[in-house]
C-alpha cells in the first residue's frame, strides 16, 4: 500500500520536525496535531505539512484525526514526571501507555492499519526506572495490537543533533560552569543521529517486511557518559574540572536538587534509566543499517565559533577561494 496521508503525533518535537520533513520531500501529507500550534510554527513552511490545534488525549478528537489517513507514526515521549510513583507516575502512564492504547482504539475504530511506534532502548515492564517501565507498558499495548494492525516499533539509543536535549545540555552547562559533578558517569551509550532515526521511520513505510518488527536504533560507537560530556568540552572550547559522582547517595542528591528546577537537567529517575547501559548487541539492527558517526555530525552545530571559523577557512583554502 502506498502512503500518502500520516498522522504524525508527537510531531512537534525534536525528532518529529526531521520525520515531517522527511515525508514533505517524499511528497506525503503529514498532519501534525498540537495543543499549542505556536510550538509547530516552524514546521508551517514545509509543503505537505498541515498543523492542527488538538488534543490527542481526548479519545472523540483523537478519533477524528485519524480518520482519512493511511498511517500513524507516534512519537509521544517524556523524559520527566512529577507525579514520581511505583510503577511510574500519571504523566508516565498518560504519554506513554494510555496514549498508545488510545491511538490503537482510534485506528481499528477508523479502520486504519499502518501504525509506526517510538519506545526506548532498554524499555521494559520490570525496568529500573519509571520511564523505562512506562515504556516498556506502551510496547506491550501496542504488540498486542498486531493481530489487526500492521505494526514497526523502534528503540534507539539517546538521540543527537542540532537542538537535540541532550549534548546541547551538556554545552550550555559547560559554558557556565568550570567545575561539573556528574552523576551516572560511568553509564555506556550508543548516541544516534536525529537524521538517521527519521529516515528509519520513513523508510519502514515502504517496506513491508518491517511489518510486525521491532528494531534498535543506536550509532556505531559506544561511550560512557564522561567521556560524551569530555568530547562536548573540547568542541565547545573549554576544559571544565569533572567531578564523578558515581551512581551512589551524592549523584541522586544533585539530581534530586535539579529536579526542582523548571526545566530540570537530570531527575532521579533518570539516574535509575542509567542502571541499563543503553547500547545494542546488533542483533536487531534495521535493515542496511549505517548510522553516521557522532564525530561527524557534533561539531558542526557544538563547536566554538572561533574553531567553526577555522574550518570554514580552510575549507575556503582548499576550494582555492
Amino acid at each position: 500500500m502506498e502512503y500518502r496521508n500520516v498522522l504524525l503525533v508527537g510531531g512537534s518535537g525534536f525528532v518529529g520536525g526531521w520525520i515531517a520533513n522527511r515525508l514533505s520531500e517524499r511528497g506525503v501529507r503529514v498532519t501534525i496535531p498540537s495543543r499549542r500550534r505556536e510550538k509547530t510554527r516552524k514546521l508551517t513552511t514545509l509543503p505537505m505539512v498541515s498543523m492542527v490545534q488538538a488534543d490527542v488525549n481526548d479519545q472523540q478528537v483523537l478519533a477524528g484525526l485519524v480518520e482519512g489517513h493511511d498511517a500513524v507514526i507516534n512519537l509521544v515521549g517524556i523524559l520527566h514526571d512529577r507525579d514520581s510513583r511505583l510503577p511510574y507516575g500519571k504523566g508516565f502512564a498518560s504519554a506513554h501507555v494510555d496514549l498508545p492504547g488510545k491511538i490503537v482504539a482510534a485506528m481499528r475504530h477508523a479502520g486504519v492499519r499502518r501504525l509506526v511506534h517510538m519506545s526506548a532502548l532498554k524499555a521494559a515492564i520490570d525496568g529500573p526506572s519509571e520511564y523505562l517501565r512506562s515504556k516498556g507498558d506502551g510496547e506491550t499495548i501496542v504488540r498486542g495490537a498486531m493481530s489487526d494492525l500492521q505494526v514497526t516499533i523502534f528503540r534507539p539509543s539517546v538521540i543527537f543533533g542540532p537542538d537535540d536535549a541532550f549534548l546541547n545540555m551538556f554545552a550550555r552547562l559547560i559554558r557556565l560552569f568550570p567545575v561539573l559533578p556528574l552523576g551516572g558517569g560511568r553509564a555506556s551509550f550508543q548516541p544516534v543521529h536525529v537524521g538517521d532515526v527519521a529516515d528509519a521511520f520513513v523508510d519502514c513505510l515502504q517496506r513491508p517486511a518491517t511489518i510486525g518488527q521491532t528494531y534498535e536504533l543506536c550509532g556505531p560507537k559506544v561511550y560512557t557518559l564522561r567521556e560524551l560530556v569530555e568530547y562536548t568540552a573540547r568542541l565547545v572550547g573549554k576544559s571544565p574540572k569533572i567531578i564523578d559522582l558515581g551512581t551512589g547517595g551524592w549523584a541522586y542528591l544533585q539530581a534530586g536538587v535539579l529536579w526542582l528546577l523548571p526545566n530540570p537537567p537530570l531527575s532521579p529517575d533518570n539516574l535509575r534509566s542509567m542502571e541499563v547501559d543503553s547500547v545494542t548487541d546488533g542483533a536487531h539492527d534495521y535493515p542496511g543499517w549505517q548510522p553516521k558517526a557522532l564525530e561527524a555530525i557534533a561539531p558542526t552545530y557544538l563547536s566554538s565559533s572561533e574553531i567553526q571559523q577555522l574550518r570554514f577557512d580552510r575549507y575556503r583554502y582548499r576550494a582555492g577561494r
